[in-house]
């Protein structure tokens, strides 16, 4: 994965997509659901993670309680010591990684708590969850860190200029 590229792409594209994701806000719910499903589906047919894990080296998702002590847990440590060790408030008050990459981020892009990651990183990007029109600010921000986000919502727009 060239994420030099993806940047530059991803750069490129923020207006225009930020123009486009504040539309698709108001279009149908169960419409928007079915759009990125279907393109989430489509892309991650052919796109495997492993390749690029551009969200593990530049951002940090959200750890809840039950996350900390889950991955606590994993690796032997009260969830005190893991939150002392690994985490931060940020300026909403929520836990996320003191740094970046990712510190359980293997070399090869594989991560060492896979099975007691958090949630936000099991259900990243968001593309296929509920109700993605609550989503679409997120959704949008995502674009500029996932290569998969931005494929997707390519997608989307093409599906949405058919119709």
């Amino acid at each position: 994965m060239d994420i030099a590229a993806f940047n530059a792409s991803a750069k490129n594209q923020k207006k225009a997509n930020q123009l486009l994701y504040k539309r698709w806000k108001q279009k149908p719910p169960k419409q928007l659901d079915d759009l990125f499903h279907q393109a989430h589906d489509t892309v991650f047919e052919q796109l495997d993670c492993l390749t690029c894990a551009n969200c593990c080296k530049t951002t940090s998702p959200i750890w809840y309680q039950r996350d900390i002590e889950r991955a606590a847990k994993a690796i032997r440590l009260k969830p005190g010591q893991f939150i002392e060790k690994y985490l931060r408030l940020d300026e909403d008050q929520d836990y996320v990684l003191k740094s970046s990459p990712c510190t359980f981020l293997n070399t090869d892009n594989t991560c060492s708590i896979y099975d007691d990651r958090p949630t936000a990183c099991r259900e990243y990007p968001h593309t296929n969850r509920k109700k993605m029109a609550q989503l679409m600010d997120l959704t949008f921000k995502n674009t500029l860190v996932c290569p998969a986000v931005l494929k997707i919502t390519e997608l989307v727009n093409a599906q949405l200029n058919n119709k």
